[in-house]
């Protein structure tokens, strides 16, 4: 995990942490990495998009699978994660260091996110 950051989770099995400037990292957990096997491939949100909370926002291929993305949180796309998208296998190696996608800082719906020992109670 990122040092100095509270991690947030959703059902979907991804999370969400708020940076230092108040804007939303996303990336998908642990968990769901090991479901999918060896990331090869991310198709993020658009930068723009507006995201609404539970709703598919992108795709994740594995040499396995391909799995939805799904949002944590409401709100707007404002940058991407280029070391991510450039090598997935990053997912893999770090899954909570690597971000797929930021969110504008005024994202919603962060209380509707588990802890970390919530999330971990529902696996």
């Amino acid at each position: 995990m990122i040092a100095g950051l509270k991690y947030f989770f959703s059902k979907d099995h991804t999370w969400a942490a708020q940076a230092e400037d108040g804007a939303w990292l996303v990336g998908v957990t642990d968990y769901a990495q090991g479901m999918l096997g060896d990331v090869v491939f991310v198709d993020p949100p658009k930068i723009g998009q507006t995201l609404t909370q539970g709703e598919v926002c992108g795709l994740i291929e594995s040499v396995k699978t391909g799995s939805d993305l799904y949002a944590p949180l409401s709100g707007v796309v404002i940058s991407h994660n280029e070391d991510a998208l450039s090598a997935p296998e990053r997912i893999n190696d770090h899954p909570y260091r690597t971000w797929i996608f930021k969110l504008a800082p005024d994202a919603t719906g962060a209380h509707d996110l588990l802890d970390q020992a919530g999330y971990e109670a529902q696996l």
